[in-house]
């Protein structure tokens, strides 16, 4: 890699991966401006190192807002596990993201993905299926006492999403937290409502609720389940990033999607869906 060159963003190789981290790590933060909407700081900037620079988000710790379900200053740490847990599974499905001192204290620094306009991933339709190609989500008020069906694309990146976000028990999964990125690649951003003990995975991708998991799902699933064993890779990995209960429940939840062998439903004791959803 040439000195000054660019980091793109998004189709992250293996070999582009492990750099960025080292450059998120290591790499000197500016800050170049906030997104505005979100409701815990977030901070984007550049970050340079050794001749290399990338655009980053950084959420840093003292800018989170107290939440009545998860200890304070703990959604840093919750958003690097997730990352870490995508990249046990192979899939790659969230950018690269570290824990690291920057100018406002710790926090979490992700590598910056632009959005590729083109695929439409979330639609509201009329009647009652949702078409070929696409999954039924619910139905969804739309103004002046109408509805329309919420549906998602019968896409496989967004399943490998939903097997993700099962086992992260992601609480706030999106649609503005899907990002197709160059070279048809997915991500999913914004973990840091997850690893609850309690079930509360809350998602606009409940389109295979029910449904057997994918042969594929049932492999990198048992993958999941060794590397969580006491002295796995993985288990060790988040013991630095969330409690020793969050942990245990994590493991649970793969040993239960493995033996349940679908896609989890509702439970019916938590909102599944978002608000707003968008």
């Amino acid at each position: 890699m040439s000195a000054s060159e660019r980091i793109p963003p998004g189709g992250v190789t293996v070999t582009e991966s492990l750099l960025l981290a080292e450059l998120l790590v290591e790499g000197e933060l500016t800050v170049r401006g906030q997104v505005r909407e979100a409701s815990n700081a977030v901070l984007y900037c550049t970050v340079s190192y050794e001749g290399r620079e990338a655009a980053c988000v950084y959420k840093p710790v003292a800018g989170e807002r107290p939440l009545w379900d998860f200890p304070d200053g703990t959604l840093a740490q919750r958003e690097v596990a997730a990352y870490e847990v995508s990249e046990a599974t192979g899939w790659g499905l969230v950018p690269p993201t570290v824990l690291r001192d920057g100018p406002y204290g710790e926090g979490m620094c992700q590598l910056w993905i632009e959005g590729q306009p083109g695929s439409e991933l979330l639609a509201l339709v009329d009647g009652d299926e949702p078409g070929e190609g696409w999954k039924a989500v619910g139905f969804a008020e739309v103004g002046e006492g109408k509805t329309a069906l919420l549906v998602h694309a019968d896409d496989e990146r967004l399943r490998r999403l939903a097997v993700l976000d099962a086992v992260i028990n992601n609480a706030d999964r999106k649609g503005g937290h899907l990002l197709p990125a160059v070279e048809g690649r997915l991500y999913g951003i914004d973990h840091g409502v997850t690893f609850n003990v309690d079930n509360k995975l809350r998602t606009l991708l409940w389109g295979w609720a029910g449904e057997p998991l994918t042969e594929e799902s049932v492999r990198v699933l048992g993958s999941l389940r060794d590397s969580l064993e006491a002295g796995g890779a993985l288990a060790v990995r988040l013991a630095e990033l969330i409690t020793p209960a969050e942990v245990d429940a994590t493991r649970a939840r793969v040993t239960g999607l493995l033996k349940a062998g679908t896609h989890p439903e509702p439970s019916g004791e938590w909102p599944a869906i978002p608000w707003p959803p968008v």
